[in-house]
C-alpha cells in the first residue's frame, strides 16, 4: 500500500521511477497480487496513468486488463476501472491544443490498440457479455468502450457483433434504460454500428428501433427537444437511407403518419434556436430518404400516397408559405416537398392548388419562381426553386398543359402575374443565371409532351413599339446570335434541342428562318477556345435534330441537303467530334447522377439532368443519321414500309384468328347451351309424368267416391228432391257446359292429330337424313320423346273419356231426379247433389288445364326435335370427313405394304447373289424372322 500511496498520493524519498517502470510494476502487481484490493488499487493507477502514458499502458497492461474482465467479473469496481482504461487508450478524442501532427499520431495509437483488442473475436463477446450488467460503473464504460471500437474498426466490429448470439438484442436493450446517460451513449453505439451495414439495418429495425426512437423524439419534445433528437434522427436516418426493407417495415408499420406533427410551426416563427434548426432539417432529409428518386418508383409512389393521405405534405406546404422561416430550412423544405410532389398526379394537383397567403392570393408555384428569376435571392434557394418546379412538370402532362396555357394569348391576364410571363421576364434577362433557369424550367414544360411543343409555337413576344411581333422561338434564336453569355447560350440551346426534339413541325418553324442554319454552321466550323467547345457541340446536337426529324417539307433544307452542307462546310469527321464535346464536359457526368441541380457555384450550373438523358438518347441516332447516304436511307424506308406491310399482313391474320376463335368459342357455347337443354327437357318430362301419375291417382279416388255416391242415390227412393223452377235452369245450364267441353275436347283431338302427323314427317325426314350414318343415339332419344309424348296424350285422351262418363252419369241422375215427384224428398240430399256437381265442374276445369299446359309442353318437344334434326346433320357431316381420313390412312398403309414387299424381294435377291458366290446364308432364320414380321403387320392392318 507504501507503494501506492507514493504513486498516487505523493512523492516518496529517494530518486522517482520513470512512468515506463511505474506502469511495469502497477501490471506486474495486478498479474501477481492474490488480494482483489490490491488488483483494483493497481487497475485504479493505471486508469489514472492512463492518458498521459497512453502508449506505454496501452502496450504493456491490455493484456491484464482484458485478464481482469474474464476473471473478476463479481467485482463492479474493477470492471469498471478496467474499462475505463481500456476507453483512455483506445478512443481517440480530440483536443484542442493539439495539432494535426498529434492528433494523426493518437489516432494511430487508437487504431493500432483497437487492432490489438478485436484480434481475438473473443474480447468483442466479452464486452458484449458485460453489457447485460446492470450496474452503472460497468455498463456506461462498456458503452463507450464499445463505441470507441465501432469507430476506428467498424467493418471489422460489426462482423464479430453480428455473427455474435443475441449481440445486437443486448445492444437495442440500452434504448430502454432509465438512465439518460446509458441510453444517449447507446445512441451514439448504435448509430456506429449500423453504419453502411445493412444486415445489421434490419436487425435493429425489427428490434422495434422505429418504435423506441419515435417515442424518444417525442418525449423529448420533438423539433424543440435537444442533442438527444439529433441523435435518434441521426440513427433513423442510418436504418433508412438506401435500405428498402426497412423503408417499407417503416411505412407499412403506419410510422409515416407519427411524423406529422414534427412540423407544427406556430405562427410567431421568429428566435429559432441553433439545435432546433438542425432537428427540422434533420427531419425533412428524414422525409426525403422515403421518397427519394433513387428508390423503387412502387415504393416512393406508396410513401408519397401516405404522405398526402396523413396530411404530412400540407403541412409541409404550411411550413413553405409561412414567414420567419431560416433560409437553409426554407431551402430544405422546397427540396422536401419537391420529392414528396415528383411523379404523383394527386400530390401535384393539390400543390397547384396552394396559395400563398398574400393579397390577392397568389398560387403557390408563381411565388417560387418570382425567387427563381430573382438575382438577389440566395443561389441554393433559386436552385430548390427550380427542382420543385422540374418535379412538379414531371411526368404531369396536365401541369405542363397549365403552364404553357399562361403564355397563350387568350389567356394572359394583364391585372396579374403568370408562371409563363415569369418565365419570359427570366428568359430575356440581364442575369445568366436566371436566363438559364427560366431555359431549364421551359423546356421540362414541353418535355415529351408533343401537343404542348406545338402550341408553344404559338407564343407572340412583343420587342418594342412599332414593331409587330415575333414568335418565342425566334427570339430565343435571336438573343442566342447576339454572343451573349455562355450559360445564357447553353440554356437556350438545351431548350430549342428539348422544344424541336420529336416534332416535325417545330423542326420546319426553326429551318424557315434563313439564318439560323448558317448560324449554326458557323459556330459548329470555327475553332473557339476551351469555354466555346460546349457551345459549339449544342449547336452540332440543335442541327443534327433537324436533320433527324425533318420532314422534307422546306426545299432548301431537306434531310439530304443539310447533310451536303454540313459535309462541304463542317465535315461529318469534324461534326462528329464536336457533337462528342457534350458528353466529355466535366459537368456532363456529375448533373448525370441524380436529378437534383446541385453546384458548388453559379457559374457552374450548365447542365441539366434530363437534358443529359437526351444527349445520351441522340448522339448514336445523329450520328448515324449524318453518316448515311441517300441510298441508304431510301433503302431503309423501303425495309420500313416492307416491314410495315408484313405487320399489317400478320395483324390481319391475327385478327382472322381471334375471329375464327371467337365463332368457335360461340358454337361450343350454343353446343353446350344445347345440351343443357336436353337435359333440363329430359328432368322436365319426368316431373310431368311423374305429376300425371299423381293426377291419375287422384283421379281414380275421385272416380271410386263418385260410383259409391251414384249407387246410394239409386237404392234410396225417398231421397229424390223436389225439383223446382229454379233448379229445372241449373240443371240446362249444366248440359250446355258439359256440350261445350264436348266441343272443345273434339276441337282439341284434331289438333293433337294435327301434330301427330307432324312428328310423324319430322321422323321421316330424320330417318331419311341419317339413313347412311351409324349415329343412332340421337334417334333414340328422339323416339323415346316421342314414345312419352304419345302415352301422355293415350293418357289425356283416356281421362277426357272417363270425365265424359262421369258428365253422362251426372247428366242421368239429374233427369232421374226431375222425374221423380215424390215431394218428401230431403232438401238437404238435393243441395249435396248439387255441390258434387260443382265439385265436378271444378275438377273438369283443373283437367282442361293440364291438358293445354300438356299440349304446350309437347310443342316445345317438338322444337328440340328440330333442333336435335340438325345436330344429327352436323354430326354426319363430321362422320363423313373422319370416313375419308381413315380411307386416306388406309391408302397410306398399303403403299407402306407394298414398299416393305418391295424391300423383301430385294432382300431374298441378294441373298440369291450371295449364295452364288458361295457364301453361307441362313434360310430358315431368314424365312421365319419374314413370316413373324408378315404376321405382325396382318396384325397391324386388322387392328386398324
Amino acid at each position: 500500500m507504501n507503494f501506492f500511496r507514493g504513486v498516487i498520493g505523493g512523492q516518496a524519498a529517494g530518486p522517482q521511477p520513470s512512468g515506463a517502470e511505474t506502469i511495469q510494476k502497477l501490471c506486474d502487481r495486478v498479474a501477481s497480487s492474490t488480494l482483489l484490493e490490491d488488483r483494483r488499487d493497481a487497475v485504479r493507477a493505471l486508469k489514472s496513468l492512463s492518458k498521459k502514458y497512453r502508449m506505454e499502458v496501452g502496450t504493456q497492461a491490455m493484456d491484464h486488463l482484458i485478464n481482469i474482465l474474464q476473471t473478476d467479473r463479481s467485482d463492479s469496481e474493477i470492471l469498471g476501472y478496467a474499462l475505463d482504461t481500456l476507453y483512455n487508450i483506445i478512443c481517440n478524442d480530440e483536443e484542442e491544443e493539439q495539432d494535426e501532427a498529434s492528433q494523426k499520431q493518437s489516432d494511430d495509437l487508437g487504431a493500432q490498440f483497437t487492432d490489438q483488442f478485436v484480434q481475438d473475436p473473443e474480447h468483442v463477446t466479452l464486452l458484449l457479455s458485460l453489457l447485460e450488467e446492470f450496474d452503472f460503473h460497468v455498463r456506461w464504460p462498456g458503452v463507450k468502450l464499445l463505441t470507441a471500437l465501432l469507430k476506428n474498426q467498424g467493418v471489422q466490429v460489426q462482423g464479430i457483433i453480428l455473427v455474435s448470439p443475441m449481440g445486437v438484442s443486448r445492444l437495442m436493450d440500452l434504448l430502454a434504460d432509465s438512465r439518460e446517460v446509458i441510453r444517449n451513449d447507446g445512441l451514439l453505439l448504435l448509430q456506429q454500428l449500423t453504419k453502411s451495414n445493412a444486415a445489421i439495418q434490419k436487425i435493429v429495425a425489427f428490434e422495434s428501433a422505429f418504435e423506441r426512437l419515435l417515442d424518444i423524439i417525442t418525449e423529448e419534445g420533438s423539433s424543440d427537444g435537444g442533442i438527444v433528437v439529433e441523435d435518434c434522427l441521426l440513427l433513423l436516418l442510418n436504418l433508412l437511407k438506401n435500405n428498402s426493407s426497412n423503408q417499407n417495415f417503416f411505412k407499412e408499420g403506419s410510422y409515416i403518419q407519427r411524423m406529422k406533427p414534427w412540423f407544427e410551426v406556430g405562427d410567431d416563427n421568429s428566435g429559432w434556436s441553433a439545435q432546433k434548426v438542425t432537428n427540422l432539417h434533420l427531419m425533412l432529409q428524414l422525409v426525403r430518404v422515403m421518397v427519394s428518386p433513387v428508390n423503387s418508383p412502387g415504393a416512393t409512389a406508396s410513401c408519397q400516397k401516405s404522405m398526402y393521405q396523413c396530411g404530412l405534405l400540407q403541412q409541409l406546404c404550411t411550413i413553405l408559405m409561412a414567414t420567419g422561416v431560416p433560409a437553409d430550412i426554407l431551402t430544405e423544405t422546397i427540396n422536401t416537398v419537391s420529392e414528396v410532389i415528383r411523379g404523383s398526379q394527386v400530390n401535384q394537383d393539390y400543390f397547384a392548388s396552394v396559395n400563398a397567403p398574400s393579397n390577392p392570393p397568389r398560387p403557390a408555384i408563381v411565388v417560387l419562381l418570382m425567387s427563381m428569376v430573382n438575382e438577389r435571392q440566395p443561389f441554393v434557394l433559386r436552385c430548390a426553386v427550380l427542382y420543385c418546379f422540374q418535379c412538379f412538370l414531371y411526368k404531369n402532362q396536365k401541369g405542363q398543359g397549365e403552364i404553357v396555357a399562361t403564355l397563350l394569348p387568350s389567356t394572359i391576364d394583364a391585372n396579374s402575374i403568370s408562371a409563363g410571363q415569369l418565365l419570359c421576364g427570366g428568359l430575356f434577362s440581364a442575369d445568366s443565371l436566371s436566363n438559364w433557369c427560366a431555359s431549364v424550367a421551359l423546356a421540362h414544360a414541353l418535355q415529351d409532351n408533343l401537343t404542348q411543343k406545338e402550341q408553344l409555337l404559338r407564343v407572340q413576344l412583343a420587342t418594342s413599339l412599332g414593331k409587330p411581333p415575333v414568335s418565342l422561338l425566334q427570339q430565343c434564336t435571336n438573343i442566342l446570335s447576339q454572343g451573349s453569355k455562355v450559360q445564357t447560350r447553353v440554356g437556350l440551346l438545351m431548350l430549342l434541342c428539348t422544344w424541336i426534339n420529336n416534332c416535325p413541325i417545330a423542326v420546319t418553324h426553326f429551318l424557315h428562318n434563313q439564318e439560323n442554319v448558317p448560324f449554326l454552321t458557323a459556330q459548329i466550323s470555327e475553332n473557339l477556345g476551351e469555354d466555346e467547345r460546349l457551345v459549339q457541340g449544342l449547336c452540332a446536337l440543335l442541327l443534327g435534330i433537324c436533320i433527324y426529324y425533318n420532314d422534307n417539307s422546306l426545299e432548301n433544307y431537306t434531310k439530304e441537303k443539310l447533310k451536303q452542307l454540313i459535309e462541304k462546310r463542317i465535315g461529318k469527321e469534324n461534326f462528329v467530334e464536336k457533337l462528342g464535346f457534350i458528353t466529355k464536359h466535366e459537368l456532363y457526368s456529375r448533373a448525370a447522377q441524380k436529378p437534383q441541380p446541385v453546384f458548388p457555384s453559379p457559374e457552374q450550373m450548365l447542365f441539366d439532368h434530363e437534358f443529359t438523358k437526351l444527349v445520351k438518347e441522340l448522339e448514336g441516332v445523329i450520328t448515324k443519321a449524318v453518316h448515311k447516304s441517300n441510298e441508304e436511307e431510301k433503302k431503309e424506308e423501303e425495309v420500313k414500309k416492307t416491314l410495315e406491310q408484313h405487320d399489317n399482313i400478320v395483324t390481319q391474320y391475327k385478327d382472322l384468328i381471334r375471329e375464327q376463335d371467337a365463332q368457335i368459342q360461340e358454337l361450343k357455347e350454343q353446343v353446350s347451351s344445347t345440351s343443357s337443354q336436353n337435359e333440363q327437357m329430359q328432368t322436365t318430362v319426368t316431373q310431368q309424368l311423374s305429376q300425371m301419375q299423381q293426377h291419375k291417382d287422384q283421379y281414380n279416388i275421385l272416380k271410386l267416391k263418385l260410383g259409391k255416391e251414384n249407387q246410394t242415390q239409386s237404392n234410396s227412393q225417398g231421397d229424390a228432391s223436389q225439383v223446382n223452377g229454379l233448379q229445372t235452369e241449373e240443371l240446362a245450364q249444366l248440359r250446355e257446359e258439359v256440350e261445350e267441353l264436348r266441343q272443345q275436347h273434339t276441337l282439341l283431338q284434331k289438333q293433337l292429330e294435327d301434330k301427330d302427323a307432324l312428328i310423324n314427317t319430322l321422323r321421316s325426314e330424320t330417318a331419311e337424313g341419317s339413313a347412311g350414318g351409324s349415329d343412332t343415339e340421337q334417334l333414340k332419344e328422339l323416339e323415346a320423346l316421342r314414345t312419352q309424348v304419345q302415352s301422355q296424350s293415350a293418357e289425356i285422351s283416356q281421362m277426357k273419356t272417363e270425365r265424359q262418363e262421369l258428365l253422362r252419369r251426372a247428366e242421368a241422375s239429374s233427369s232421374d231426379a226431375v222425374s221423380s215427384s215424390d215431394g218428401s224428398v230431403d232438401a238437404a240430399k238435393m243441395a249435396e247433389v248439387e255441390s258434387r256437381l260443382a265439385a265436378q265442374t271444378v275438377e273438369t276445369e283443373r283437367l282442361k288445364e293440364e291438358f293445354k299446359s300438356l299440349s304446350e309442353s309437347r310443342a316445345e318437344l317438338e322444337q328440340q326435335l328440330a333442333s336435335a334434326t340438325s345436330t344429327v346433320a352436323i354430326l354426319q357431316t363430321e362422320k363423313a370427313k373422319l370416313q375419308t381420313d381413315v380411307q386416306e390412312s388406309k391408302k397410306e398403309q398399303d403403299d407402306l405394304l407394298m414398299l416393305l414387299a418391295d424391300q423383301d424381294q430385294k432382300i431374298h435377291s441378294l441373298k440369291l447373289k450371295l449364295k452364288d458366290l458361295g457364301e453361307t446364308v441362313d434360310d430358315e432364320d431368314d424365312l421365319d424372322a419374314r413370316d413373324q414380321t408378315d404376321d405382325d403387320y396382318e396384325e397391324d392392318e386388322d387392328e386398324d
